[in-house]
């Protein structure tokens, strides 16, 4: 198989722009085949934005977007027919029965009637819905609806599944059961596209991740590459309040020789420490020595986070509500 026939999503040099917002700004990103492909950012890099464009939900003002062979720009319905979508809300009607919803979406696809009845069983065990089948999927609780939307997805047996931040909102029990059986589906042959805020999602699931911030590529790479890309161990101090973050800052950057990086909720820092526990023990006495005690001072190894803020400035969106 050659490197282009490996290819199952090519994105070249694609804008989007809304008056003077650069949803996207010429993102470049190739998805192999049979892979899980996680698209990070924070809020408002262009993650949504990127889905749409590549399951022809809206059209780019420029650039190539290619799934399969197939130009997705020129020739949308044929590319409608070899993906499926869950967006990040689970788009359902909650009138209708479980069974009704898949079925619905089978129609849309003119799947014949007796094969999307078939399908629809399967989906129904499959994704352990079949005692609530029908029953109005207003009475599905989140994780439910959320299932049901990713079978529903799967009814016209796609060639790629894009998932739109699939678990928000989600408890962490049911987060682990949609991770199961996104893996599930990779380990079939499915090609995954999955966007998340959630650094720990893409840590477990994704084979390679591009993190995205203001409609722009910042860096890819495997979870493994990217924090090898931080290098150094990181110092994290946090303080019981924020009347001692200016001064904390400067002890530290004396302390470490470079410059330390406050988070969004005003008391934690982080700073790298390439000397290791030397480093640590510098960064204590510095903070004695400006008589600052902090409530906690570890040192870890760089993690999926640390990249996300080393590069784009924020936290993602579990991390802010760890800190809030």
């Amino acid at each position: 198989m050659s490197n282009k026939d490996n290819v199952a999503i090519d994105v070249v040099d694609v804008k989007k722009h809304y008056g003077g917002v650069h949803a996207l700004d010429g993102i470049n990103i190739k998805v192999k085949r049979g892979k899980i492909f996680g698209l990070l950012g924070p809020n408002g890099a262009g993650k949504t934005t990127l889905v749409k464009a590549m399951t022809t939900l809206l059209t780019p003002d420029s650039g190539q977007i290619t799934i399969g062979s197939i130009d997705a720009i020129k020739h949308p319905n044929e590319v409608r027919r070899k993906i499926g979508l869950a967006g990040q809300y689970a788009s359902i009607d909650g009138i209708m029965t479980g069974r009704e919803n898949i079925e619905m979406v089978g129609r849309l696809y003119h799947i014949d009637r007796k094969t999307v009845k078939k399908r629809t069983q399967e989906i129904l065990e499959r994704f352990d819905l079949v005692d609530a089948a029908d029953r109005p999927a207003k009475t599905y609780s989140g994780g439910m609806r959320r299932r049901l939307d990713l079978g529903a997805s799967l009814v016209g047996e796609p060639y790629i599944l894009f998932l739109d931040e699939p678990t928000t909102g989600l408890d962490p029990r049911t987060r682990l059961e949609l991770w199961k059986l996104i893996r599930q589906l990779n380990n079939e042959g499915m090609t995954i596209l999955l966007t998340t805020q959630y650094l720990e999602e893409a840590d477990e699931l994704a084979d390679y991740i591009a993190l995205i911030d203001q409609g722009k590529l910042i860096t890819e790479g495997t979870a493994d590459e990217l924090k090898a890309k931080l290098g150094d161990d990181i110092v994290e101090v946090t303080l019981s309040s924020n009347k001692k973050t200016p001064d904390c800052l400067k002890a530290l950057e004396k302390a470490l020789g470079n410059k330390p990086l406050l988070q969004p909720n005003g008391k934690t820092i982080t700073a790298h420490a390439a000397k290791g526990t030397a480093d640590l023990e510098a960064a204590i006495k510095a903070l004695a020595k400006a008589k600052i005690t902090p409530s906690e001072i570890s040192l870890h190894r760089p993690t999926l986070d640390d990249v996300f803020l080393e590069l784009t400035g924020k936290k993602t969106i579990q991390e802010e509500s760890k800190n809030a």
